[in-house]
């Protein structure tokens, strides 16, 4: 019967599940993530776009999960494509959330004033700790995002020592 009452217990009792909404964002918070800059390209289009909700998902194949806010413009070339480029963020941030955190239209160059590699899978930005070259599997429909599940078919190995970013928030219902 544990949290499965009609009158969900108070969110202050140590050690009791709870159905408050506060309570459900502060844990979800605390799942810590990576942030990447997943690229794409179809045609003469490409675009890059910060995800944070992204985890390997399998070892054989290698497959990973990304998932995308409905509506973004990368979404649109991932499925035309059925590829795309992760580009995982290192331990300095900063430099890839100025450049990325606002978003672009598929008419704005993503990459202006990068250092990048174009590749069959999307952009790879050489900053970037480490990349994954993912093909597309499938498109699971979750809430407000799509989740987009990929085999990875190559990638670059990060030099020694380096770490990725990794971060948790203080609240799980926004990034």
């Amino acid at each position: 019967d544990v949290g499965m009452s009609s009158s969900p217990k108070p969110v202050s009792e140590a050690g009791t599940l709870s159905r408050h909404r506060d309570a459900m964002g502060a844990a979800l918070g605390r799942i810590p993530s990576g942030c990447a800059i997943l690229t794409v390209q179809y045609g003469d289009r490409s675009t890059g776009v910060l995800v944070s909700w992204f985890q390997q998902a399998s070892f054989d194949p290698p497959s990973v999960s990304v998932a995308l806010r409905k509506g973004r413009p990368a979404a649109e070339l991932v499925e035309q494509s059925g590829r795309f480029l992760l580009n995982l963020v290192g331990a300095n941030p900063t430099p890839m959330f100025r450049h990325f955190g606002r978003g672009f239209s598929l008419e704005e160059d993503a990459f202006a004033g990068l250092d990048t590699v174009p590749t069959d899978y999307g952009t790879l930005i050489r900053s970037c700790l480490t990349h994954l070259g993912c093909t597309l599997s499938q498109k699971i429909v979750v809430g407000d995002h799509d989740l987009y599940i990929a085999q990875i078919d190559c990638a670059t190995s990060p030099p020694t020592g380096e770490m990725p970013y990794i971060h948790t928030r203080n609240n799980g219902f926004s990034y």
